[in-house]
């Protein structure tokens, strides 16, 4: 029945919220996402219009994720066997997400970049470049200790497999060595998302575990800022 009163109609429109949200690993997602975005821009204190933006930005892209909801529980109701329509239904809904995180992020980049880039060019900056050698050791080392770990676990071969991802552990080293030696935040980005990239591919072709990889990011990134560091304080 639809509700008569105001309190009953936002109470169903909370529960709708509140389903999507348990339901759905992705609106779970967004909204943890869209929490970090407006408390960092409270954190970095953006301007009153800047605010706005995010914010209409970050309720665009849950709109979306509500109906694209809405859209797949109306054609799960029809029907539940396969049907073209069912299908085109379902990929246009998931598509007007896409469209809204894209617009979302577009919109974060040029309002947060602004702020978050400076700081992130300091921190790279006090890190230092790394030399010639500094980048060979660091790939060579990054190898040995994947080598030596997935020896060691016993699970896994050198190129497949293992208790981390020999591929995440090198693509996030480079993605170290280059955002280091450019110190230009925007070069680092992309390069750290090509890395997450590749690392991800093993996630897809069911390779790697999600922890499998994360283990080789961090490895990949620590070891090679370590090696940049030690040249920098002890090798002249």
């Amino acid at each position: 029945m639809k509700p008569s009163r105001f309190i009953d109609s936002l109470n169903c429109a909370i529960d709708g919220v509140l389903h999507a949200a348990r339901t759905q690993k992705h609106v779970r997602n967004h909204f943890l996402a869209a929490a970090a975005v407006l408390l960092c821009a409270l954190f970095l204190k953006v301007s009153a219009i800047e605010f706005i933006l995010l914010a209409i930005s970050v309720s665009f892209v849950l709109f979306a994720e509500l109906i694209n909801t809405a859209v797949e529980a109306t054609v799960d109701m029809v029907t539940t066997d396969f049907h073209p329509l069912a299908k085109i239904a379902k990929d246009v809904a998931a598509g007007s997400v896409l469209v809204s995180v894209t617009g979302a992020l577009v919109t974060g980049y040029l309002i947060l970049s602004v702020y978050i880039f400076p700081v992130y060019k300091g921190l790279l900056a006090m890190i230092g470049t790394p030399r010639e050698m500094a980048a060979i050791v660091s790939l060579l080392l990054v190898i040995i200790a994947t080598v030596i770990l997935k020896a060691l676990s016993g699970k896994g071969k050198p190129l497949h497999g293992g208790i981390l991802s020999g591929h995440a552990a090198i693509a996030f080293s480079i993605a170290t060595l280059v955002s280091l030696s450019t110190q230009d935040p925007l070069v680092s980005l992309l390069t750290l998302a090509m890395a997450v990239m590749v690392s991800h591919s093993r996630l897809l072709m069911h390779i790697h575990t999600l922890k499998e990889i994360i283990v080789g990011a961090v490895s990949g990134t620590v070891i090679t800022l370590m090696v940049t560091l030690f040249f920098r304080w002890f090798v002249s």
